[in-house]
Formats: C-alpha cells, structure tokens, sequence
C-alpha cells in the first residue's frame, strides 16, 4: 500500500463517512483517535491528513486537540468544521461564536483553487455555530457565503486547508469531487487503491500469520464471514474448518438454508453445532441490549473453543469483523454505540492462539467488492446483512420462545412480500421487530389486546449511515394485512422512518 490517509476522529458524528469518501475516492484511509502515537499515524505510509468535525468549541478551555507534530509530518492537511477551526486556531487564526448559525444545505462561492477544481455545483452542508473570523498569517479564504466570509481557506506553502462545510455528506453537492481534489490536486496522489487489489495481499497476510497452524472459522452464513472464509480457504486450504452455529436465534429455516447453501455452493468444509439450548438458557431474564450481546459473545466463543478441543485443537478464531462493528464498538476511542458480539462482546480470556479478522478495515460493500473478485457467487455476496447476535436484538427486552416463534413467522413474510414486490437489490437490510408494546385492535367484532410488530427497511451503501426506505404503500399495505392475518397474538404493524443518525439500523 504506496497511498494512504489518516482521519483523526474529533468526535464529530460524520466521521466514518470521510474515511469512506477517502476509500470511494481511491485512496486507502483509516479512522485514528486524535491522541493516536506518531507510529500508529506514520503506519506503513503516510500521504494526507484529515481532521474531523466535533461537539467542541476551539477556544473553550480543555476543548480536544492533537499533538503539534502532525502538522510536521511533512504532508497535507485538511480540517473540516472544527478541524478548519482547529487549525485556524492553533496558527494565530481568530474563531468567535458566529452571528447567525448555519445549519442544513447553503449557498457558498468557490474562488479558483485546485481543492475546488471543476466545482459547478455550489450547494454545501453547514452545521456550525462557530466561525473563523481572521485568518492565520499566511492564509487566504477560497470560499464563502452569505453568513460565513471564511468557509474555506488555504496555506499552500504549509499545506494546509480547512473547509467549514461537511463534504462528507451527500447533501453537499459534488462531494466527491472535493475529496478527489484534496487527494490528487494536493496530495499528489494517483488514486487507484481498491477491496479486489488487496485480495493477494490479504491473502499472503493471513497465510504468513498462520503459519503451519490451522484456523476454526466462525461462520455464520452472512457475507463478511463467507467472504473471511474463502479468503482463508485460498491461503491455507484443508487446514481451515467452518463451524456454523444454530444458536436458536436464527430465522425461519434458515440453519437447514445455510448448511446446504454453503455446502452446494462454496465448497468450504463446515460443521454445524446445534446450541439452541445452551444459549437460550443463557440469555433467560436478560433485557438490557448491551447485556445480550455480551451473553452471545462469550457463549460463541465457549462453543468455538468446545469444537477446537473436540477436533484435536485449532490455534486461530477467524472472524469476519469489518470496519463498522469495529467503530460502533468505541475501538481506538470512538464513543461506544453498541457492543458488537464479535468485538465488544467478546470475553478476555481466550484459549485461541491469536483472531483472525481479514476484513477488519473494510466496510460492507467493500466486502461485497472483494467477494466478488474472488469469484464467490452474486446471490451469497449480496445476501441480506443479518446480525451475529440474531434476533436476540430484534426481541425488545427479555427472550422466550413465544416473542422468537411471532417474530420469526413475521419476518418470514416481510421477506416473502419483498422478494414478490421486486424489491430484494432495491433495499439494504429489511426484518421486523418484536417491539414488547400491547395494544387494543379489534378483529372478528371483537377486543384484543396483542403486540405491535415494528417493520424496519432501510437503503445505504455502507451501514454507517442509512435512509428509511420509502417502500410503496401498496406493498406496506400487503406487509402488514399478511402479518395480522398470518401470525397469532398481532393486532397492529408499526414502519420505523427513522434514519441513521440519530437512529441506528437495528433497534438494539
């Protein structure tokens, strides 16, 4: 990897989607904590920095910083919203609270400067309080609008640029394009890093990892472990085993689905482990979200080492965690959203010589672009995105066999209603969730008091922000007139249209 830039995260709620731009542009990136070390930043190269947006305001007292010596690492640096503020504010520049806030999409003009190279569109997203009202010596404004005279500036000799909008969303028109020039224009950089050039290195990555040991696979069914698998499969071959569990969380039918799909299709050795009981047992009583993950992590951990021991011993757990599990589940400093199992759910002590996760730095559909390159079928690449901690999550509060069976059942139709709609490639992640709410309703001349199944449907490229999906009203109303009439004990059918953020994809 010859091209490669640093995200320093300062808390802003954009920050995954600049690191994703980067990558959309071209250029590896990784997202580090703003207190990262000067080797963790340097890695193996070093092309550009980025600072992030976030909650401070730079003149308060202990508002968040980074050391002096990233700005001396002789490469370019761009500070958007608070990292603009930032850098500002460090080299003599002046930031007042603004005279009027700006918020949502606005106007801006672009002088002529390669950061803002073949810009037409001139519609940007604001969401600042704070300004930059002197510039820095050295400096020069090259843009604004009608509220904010300095909406963007550069230092060429030193290097370094700020913009005050978030070019990371998609409300900011040409979005991309300024990333691009930030990466070619400034840094120099030729831009062709993607998932399916890293394939060999991967490859060879985990075949020099390994060794002469062998590798238990943590297989789930789901694209980025099948994806970790076959990656695997190619660097040590026979010497990688797949262990399927049926943790009784699962959908309708789908332990036989998967044990036969892989089977058929994949050519991977697997092994199914019937641990319905066990985990069940485990998470009786348990409410708390963050709680069930933990339970889950640790008993497929359990289970895992069982298998190992019983197979003669296995030195490696290899994991199909990517990026996204790894940000929400506060690694390298980033706040905790929610535990993943496979990250922040797993216990301290592990038997396993070391975890195997090849797909750690990649989002979904960086996976799905590596899948492909390696020739693993389309339909299994693009399956539905469904959770390792299954429909613990998607049970609001504590688990039975009655709230699985209803939810189960309900899923089943969402899913058949969809695929008849047509609407399968259309839609990112679609499930329902068991919601714990009772409600009146009348049906057959009659009172009932029975639950209400919340419909979750959603549209994104990479799972780190999502739209609600505007589904037809003529197939929501087919959703829910087939749940109440299918499934017992549900009286009234909820369609969540909240977008992430503030939301997030699923309800726990």
């Amino acid at each position: 990897m010859n091209e490669r830039i640093v995200v320093l995260d300062f808390g802003g709620q954009y920050n995954q989607l600049i690191a994703r731009r980067v990558r959309e542009a071209g250029v590896y990136s990784e997202l580090l904590p703003r207190t990262a070390s000067k080797e963790r930043i340097l890695g193996g190269c070093l092309s550009g920095i980025i600072l992030t947006g976030g909650p401070d305001s730079v003149y308060e007292d202990n508002a968040m910083s980074c050391p002096d010596w990233v700005f001396k690492l002789g490469v370019p640096v761009l500070g958007i919203c608070y990292g603009m503020q930032y850098i500002a504010k460090i080299n003599g520049g002046e930031i007042k609270a603004a005279d009027v806030s700006e918020y949502g999409r606005t106007p801006t003009t672009y002088a002529d400067h390669p950061l803002f190279e073949g810009m037409d569109k001139r519609t940007v997203w604001m969401n600042h309080n704070d300004s930059v009202t002197k510039l820095p010596e050295g400096f020069v404004a090259i843009a604004s609008t009608e509220n904010c005279k300095i909406a963007a500036f550069a230092n060429d000799s030193e290097k370094l640029y700020g913009i005050q909008f978030h070019a990371e969303v998609e409300h900011t028109e040409d979005s991309k394009r300024i990333f691009s020039n930030f990466l070619k224009n400034i840094c120099g950089l030729k831009c062709d890093w993607s998932p399916a050039s890293i394939a060999d290195s991967m490859i060879r990555e985990i075949r020099e990892k390994v060794g002469d040991g062998k590798v238990l696979a943590a297989l789930s069914g789901g694209v980025d472990s099948s994806v970790a698998a076959v990656l695997t499969h190619k660097a040590i071959g026979d010497r990688l085993i797949c262990i399927f569990v049926d943790h009784g969380l699962l959908r309708l039918n789908e332990a036989a689905e998967v044990m036969e799909f892989y089977k058929d299709s994949v050519g991977l050795n697997i092994i199914k482990v019937d641990a319905r009981e066990r985990f069940l047992s485990k998470l009786a009583g348990a409410s708390d979200p963050e709680k069930k993950r933990k339970i889950i992590g640790e008993e497929f951990i359990r289970v895992f080492e069982e298998e190992s021991n019983k197979l003669s011993g296995y030195d490696y757990l290899l994991q199909g965690t990517i990026y996204p599990d790894v940000i929400e589940s506060g690694a390298g400093g980033s706040a905790v959203i929610k535990s993943h199992h496979n990250v922040g759910g797993l216990p301290k002590d592990i038997s396993f010589k070391g975890i195997i996760e090849p797909l750690r730095s990649l989002f979904k559909d960086e996976v799905r672009e590596l899948g492909e390159s390696l020739g693993m079928p389309s339909h299994l690449v693009w399956r539905q995105p469904f959770p390792g901690p299954g429909l613990a999550i998607r049970v609001i509060g504590d688990i039975t066999e009655e709230k699985l069976d209803i939810l189960r059942k309900t899923d089943y139709i969402l899913r058949r209603e969809i695929k008849n709609a047509g609407l399968e490639r259309a839609l990112w992640q679609y499930f329902t969730v068991f919601t714990g709410i009772k409600s009146v309703g009348v049906m057959g001349d009659r009172r009932t008091y029975d639950y209400a199944i919340g419909v979750r449907a959603v549209t994104s490229s990479d799972a780190m922000s999502v739209d609600w999906a505007e589904i037809p009203f003529s197939v929501l109303k087919r959703i829910s007139d087939c749940i109440i009439a299918e499934v017992d004990h549900v009286n009234r059918v909820v369609y969540d249209i909240t977008s992430k953020p503030p939301g997030t994809v699923e309800w726990e």
